[in-house]
């Protein structure tokens, strides 16, 4: 058993690769099937929400700090 990486033999950096590559492939197989499918065309039709009337506070029962 190697346990240093400068002294490992070609077997085992091979070993290093694959593995490295393997869970690269993996990472991103998860991240492409873990996006929303969402079809963003369709924004242009949103909902638009307008704001109200102006409001005046009389009062604040909030405290200020300095």
């Amino acid at each position: 058993m190697n346990h240093s990486f400068h002294s490992a033999d070609r077997a085992t950096h091979l070993k290093i690769v694959i593995v490295a590559l393997v869970a690269g492939v993996t990472v991103a197989a998860f991240g492409i099937a873990a996006r929303s499918n969402v079809d963003y065309s369709q924004t242009a039709t949103a909902h638009v929400i307008k704001a109200g009337k102006p409001v005046v506070m009389t009062s604040s029962e909030t405290s200020m700090v300095r």
